[in-house]
């Protein structure tokens, strides 16, 4: 695989947002991902505020990998549905309007039957997502790690084809007891995105944690082959584990990326 395309969390940084973005390009990003919370909720964001981002990331020569919109709930229950779906569709809006194609959302836990109300609700509301993608010009990335690969592509095939994708989180399978390398190869045709993470612990009983890029039980070298098969070309955003200093173990995580 050629050199991969880095991608910094920027809320991982714990910076003013102007900051953070010099700090990225400082660590050696390329891009980053921009969490759509607080002042940066996609309602709360105005046009003005969006030309003003854009000409920050021009001035640091970065560019918006994903916008991270993470709701309370996914779309696996009725409970605020409809404001979930339309702040969702409102992070598409905000995504395209920063010049990035993908917003990262976990979708709620995809049941094993396939004939459960849970299992019908979410295909009704990711192929609403899906189609609603299309037009706004970013698309949904689900990210994994609460249920093999194998059972979120199985859900996938019978979405729109191209119309919604997958962010790999290998460190968050890998903490749950689910094969990175498996769910790479199951899902590569849907992976738009992914997050570089890793896990340690006791995987076996699913008690896993995130650990330092490198650190952990993440086959990562197998991981890429997957993903190389699947000619994946996207991003790969580091950001920081709980208890890490984030510009200690950023640069070290982009570091570790790039010997790859």
């Amino acid at each position: 695989m050629a050199k991969l395309p880095i991608a910094v969390d920027l809320g991982a940084l714990d910076e003013p947002f102007r900051e953070a973005l010099r700090t990225a390009k400082e660590l050696g990003a390329d891009a980053i991902e921009l969490e759509a919370t607080g002042d940066l909720a996609p309602r709360r964001v105005t046009r003005t505020a969006i030309r003003e981002i854009r000409h920050w990331l021009d001035n640091f020569a970065l560019r918006c990998a994903a916008v991270r919109f993470r709701t309370p709930l996914g779309f696996d229950t009725l409970q605020d549905l409809d404001w979930r779906i339309a702040e969702t569709k409102s992070a598409m809006e905000m995504a395209y309007q920063l010049g990035a194609k993908v917003v990262v959302n976990h979708i709620g836990r995809v049941p094993e039957d396939e004939k459960s109300d849970r299992w019908k609700l979410l295909q009704e509301v990711l192929t609403d997502l899906a189609t609603y993608g299309a037009r706004a010009g970013a698309i949904l990335a689900a990210e994994t790690g609460t249920e093999p690969g194998e059972r979120l592509a199985n859900l996938f095939a019978r979405l729109p084809e191209g119309l919604i994708g997958v962010t790999l989180n290998p460190g968050a399978l890998c903490a749950a007891g689910h094969s990175a390398e498996q769910a790479a190869a199951a899902l590569g045709r849907w992976i738009v995105h992914v997050h570089a993470t890793d896990a340690a612990g006791d995987l076996l009983h699913y008690r896993g944690q995130l650990v330092p890029l490198g650190l952990g039980a993440v086959d990562w070298l197998a991981v890429l082959a997957q993903l190389e098969e699947w000619n994946y070309r996207g991003y790969f955003c580091v950001s920081s584990p709980p208890g890490c200093d984030p510009h200690v173990e950023i640069r070290r995580a982009i570091g570790f990326l790039r010997r790859l």
